[in-house]
């Protein structure tokens, strides 16, 4: 077909396409010969997708258009052009040739030009195709081809749901329509590719300036005319180098191609080369998948790694899933279960939050492809109707009935329950007097495996190991104000949702199972991972009592504090403004106080982080109060005022959840809310634990490591001082001080120690000189030389961090003394990034068996306190909370002292005593 009006040509960002495969999956390598092919993977599982979502439409041309080396007609003109972009990842280099085969593979024109951009090529194309009459859409979310929208042409933004960009959604990103983009960009500059841009001005204020006089060439002649001296000043001075910019950001939309749009008309695969490729990857699951779209018989992979039940042998078929109606169908499910000795299992439930969701039903499976939805709750009313019928829609068993037949099954310790995050449906069916038990979990199983490397959603382990993506949610319940929950949900639709995800969680485990022990972290998955999930949701369900009042007063508090400091900074700044603006703040500072390193950022504004202000604040009493209040303002919002939304309404208490999945170091996190980063190093930071109160008769407990990565880090580094010190019991700081300073103990100050705890805590985190010169209000240099002298008088911690870099940088990993391995992908990249992941590198391992310690002793703590009238509320980093009878408190500190310090027995012997600091208290703040 000849390209002329009625044709549609889609142009694809093959770059865009890679990378997001890159960084959004975990590392797969090929197994026959280990060659890396994550990305190509996930590549070709996006051009599988857009074929399926596209080809066959309206659409009569396509090209995949690439980029063709680093270095092109752009860095003739400026040699620095991209020269900030870090080097290609090593695992990445021999994957895109690869992206190029998959691209012919498919049939797709596939096309790239040495010297010049995709970009070039991709507007080259989109002109011709406008000027033949024709329409383009360029499927990228690159804000550098927005020039070429208009007339029709438009973009389509594949990671936001295919959202198209057309000219209303150019002028909302830049202010302006198409034919002016390079215009802003030519002031703004772009920090991505290294184009310099006039310095202080951002996007908004370059629209601004467009939009006023007309365009770039108007704009730089009439510079002189405009009032603000600094952006005049700017605009003069850097004349060259924003017409420079200009030059840059502007595309090459009349190459001379050896190619023509005819050349790019879609063409059907042709079965046999694409399947060969694929089976050349050895992407099993794809393979099969697609053989069956094609209708052809698919290519037989030696060397087969998964079981012979694979999940790869099965499609996903959502019409097949059942939907059980009655205690006859359920039992037949039952009977199964207990054939195959391990079930599936996943709620579907009508929020988020564990302790307030009701069950609306349940789905199980027991083998791939095989699975049912059992709907209790749904509601008879249509989806969107939500004041429409609250009765019970039909089909479903009666809800009491359900789970009397299912309680047995779940609870009978020779059926493995297997889930997906299981603890929130631990929680869910513990609400509903069912303890399941044993688990396995599929979502810590990829955690252990996989720390550092990817996230551990149903979703993207789904995308990674089966080839397959997940019926979404969004689309049943809808959003902003027309959500629904999924009791409103048609049964008939719900049950393709919900059985799905029970497949899919089956097929998962039976992937992920086999590689626990050829990565060599069973024992980290079964000692650490799945036996924290029972530990973890009793903790949440009971809870930590908060009392209302007492978190009122203190927001009323943090009110009048707000209004006092904002008088003061109104007297500073000569006027009322909003303290909490950024802008505002910054435009004080450094416009109207004219203090010194005020930097703008993109948009044009001041920067004012709290780093900022802490440097000024040593030269003038705005910033600190500014601080100050800023302090006051996060407490008030962030807790005193919203922990009196998290107190739940039957229980009285607030019920936090902790992710064991949300840190790379196995460090738990807490959410909804967050009770883990309330701050204790301020006065009002530690008054918020006092609205943590016990119930009446019983007092809380804390228990905390004392210093105990500071230990750990004793133990690793092999300090002989270090180790000396906490085996005789010394204040380690003063110790530290001493050893550096040469000052006796009798003589050691306050702040000499200060400065050693700060190098000692500092030292852990790979603190530079100007963190520590921040940290102790004194000069670079100083700080530095405190550094240097710290490090001559403890060799051994240089030694450590140089081995565990090198250790990264080899092994792409580091490991806990508990074996947990936390990986580093970052660690050999180069640039801004680089020193961050050299420093993440050697926190990790301390951190990291800080927190397998913990955990450890988490999980024997149960047994250990079972005869005592206490419970386990709270676990904060270092810190367990405790609410026991008053009369029982020094009996449970005397026990759960000897679980916590002998936690690491008998896997690690340290060469230091880990010690443990308790306290009671009526509330935390007087127990900690």
């Amino acid at each position: 077909m000849a390209f002329g009006k009625g044709c549609h040509l889609h142009l694809i960002d093959g770059s865009a396409f890679i990378f997001r495969a890159y960084h959004a999956l975990p590392p797969l390598t090929r197994k026959s010969d280990g060659l890396p092919v994550g990305a190509v993977s996930g590549f070709c599982n996006m051009l599988q997708r857009y074929v399926e979502g596209n080809v066959g439409g309206d659409v009569t041309h396509v090209a995949v258009i690439f980029d063709k080396g680093s270095h092109t007609f752009r860095n003739e003109m400026y040699d620095q052009y991209k020269a900030n972009r870090e080097a290609m990842p090593e695992d990445l280099r021999p994957q895109m040739p690869l992206t190029r085969d998959a691209t012919r593979a498919f049939n797709i024109a596939c096309e790239e030009i040495e010297g010049f951009e995709a970009d070039d090529i991709i507007a080259t194309l989109a002109v011709q195709a406008r000027d033949a009459g024709g329409r383009c859409t360029i499927i990228s979310s690159d804000k550098d081809m927005m020039q070429l929208v208009g007339g029709g042409v438009v973009m389509m933004d594949a990671m936001k749901g295919n959202k198209i960009i057309d000219v209303e959604g150019v002028e909302e990103k830049f202010g302006v329509g198409p034919n002016r983009v390079i215009d802003v960009q030519a002031l703004a500059g772009d920090t991505a590719d290294n184009v310099p841009g006039a310095p202080g001005i951002g996007i908004k204020t370059a629209a601004l300036l467009i939009n006023e006089y007309g365009d770039l060439e108007t704009l730089l002649d009439r510079a002189a005319e405009i009032k603000q001296p600094k952006r005049r000043e700017t605009l003069i001075n850097h004349r060259a180098q924003i017409e420079l910019s200009k030059r840059l950001v502007t595309l090459d939309d009349k190459m001379d191609l050896p190619f023509t749009l005819d050349d790019l008309e879609v063409r059907d695969p042709d079965p046999d080369v694409l399947l060969e490729f694929l089976s050349q990857m050895e992407f099993r699951t794809m393979t099969k998948r697609i053989s069956d779209k094609l209708g052809v018989e698919a290519p037989v992979i030696e060397d087969v790694a998964v079981a012979s039940d694979a999940p790869a042998q099965v499609a996903f078929d959502a019409e097949k899933y059942e939907w059980v109606k009655d205690a006859a169908a359920l039992q037949v499910w039952i009977d199964r279960i207990y054939a195959r000795g391990y079930v599936a299992v996943d709620t579907e439930t009508t929020s988020l939050n564990e302790m307030r969701a009701e069950l609306v039903g349940v789905s199980l499976c027991v083998m791939a492809g095989q699975a049912c939805y059992i709907p209790l709750t749904h509601k008879g009313g249509a989806a969107d109707d939500l004041f429409g019928d609250d009765a019970l829609a039909e089909g479903q068993m009666d809800f009491e009935d359900c789970l009397a037949i299912l309680k047995p099954m779940l609870e009978d310790d020779s059926i493995l329950k297997i889930g997906q995050n299981m603890k929130y449906d631990a929680k869910i069916f513990k609400r509903v007097g069912i303890t399941v038990d044993p688990i396995d979990d599929t979502m810590l199983m990829s955690y252990a495996m996989n720390a550092g490397l990817n996230r551990h959603s149903m979703d993207v382990l789904s995308e990674q190991y089966l080839g397959h993506t997940p019926i979404p949610i969004k689309p049943l319940l809808g959003a902003g104000k027309s959500a629904i929950t999924f009791d409103r949900v048609p049964v008939e639709e719900a049950v393709k949702y919900a059985a799905e995800d029970a497949d899919i969680t089956l097929r998962l485990w039976q992937v992920l199972k086999p590689q626990l022990h050829s990565k060599q972290v069973t024992s980290v998955y079964e000692t650490m991972e799945r036996p924290l999930v029972p530990v973890l949701a009793k903790m949440e369900m009971y809870g930590i009592k908060v009392d209302r009042d007492t978190l009122s007063r203190m927001s009323n508090a943090f009110a009048q504090k707000m209004a006092g400091l904002e008088d003061e900074l109104y007297e500073l700044a000569g006027g009322k403004f909003n303290v909490g603006s950024p802008a505002q703040v910054g435009e004080i500072l450094f416009d109207q106080m004219g203090l010194e390193g005020g930097k703008k950022g993109k948009t044009g504004k001041y920067a004012t982080g709290a780093d900022i202000l802490e440097d000024l604040a040593t030269e003038h009493g705005f910033p600190g109060l500014v601080l100050d209040w800023r302090q006051l303002s996060k407490l008030k919002s962030t807790y005193t005022d919203a922990l009196q939304t998290h107190i739940n309404s039957e229980t009285g208490r607030v019920h936090t959840s902790y992710s064991i999945t949300g840190a790379n170091t196995g460090r738990l996190s807490s959410t909804d809310p967050n009770l883990q980063n309330i701050p204790i190093r301020t006065d009002e930071g530690r008054k918020i634990r006092e609205a943590f109160i016990a119930d009446e008769g019983k007092v809380l407990v804390a228990l905390d490591y004392s210093q105990i990565e500071l230990r750990i880090l004793a133990h690793v580094a092999n300090i002989d001082a270090l180790k000396q010190a906490f085996r005789d019991g010394h204040d380690i700081h003063a110790m530290t001080a001493s050893e550096m300073f040469n000052v006796p103990l009798d003589e050691m100050t306050s702040d000499v120690r200060r400065q050693a705890k700060a190098i000692n805590f500092g030292v852990i985190y790979g603190i530079s000189g100007f963190g520590l010169a921040r940290n102790l209000r004194i000069p670079r240099a100083e700080a530095q030389g405190f550094i240097d002298r710290y490090f001559e008088r403890f060799p051994g911690i240089r030694t450590y961090m140089d081995d565990t870099v090198a250790f990264a940088k080899e092994h792409n990993r580091v490991e806990t003394l508990f074996g947990r391995k936390i990986h580093t992908p970052e660690i050999n990249a180069k640039g801004p990034g680089a020193g961050f992941a050299k420093r993440a590198a050697i926190n990790a391992p301390i951190q990291g068996t800080a927190a397998d310690v913990i955990r450890r002793a988490m999980i024997r703590m149960d047994a250990a306190i079972a005869h005592l009238p206490a419970k386990m509320l709270l676990q904060v980093h270092d810190e367990l909370v405790f609410e026991v009878d008053k009369d029982a408190a020094h009996d449970l500190i005397a026990a759960a002292r000897e679980v916590m310090e002998n936690a690491a027995n008998p896997v690690v012997k340290f060469d230091v005593p880990l010690v443990v600091d308790a306290g009671i208290g009526a509330t935390w703040a007087e127990a900690h």
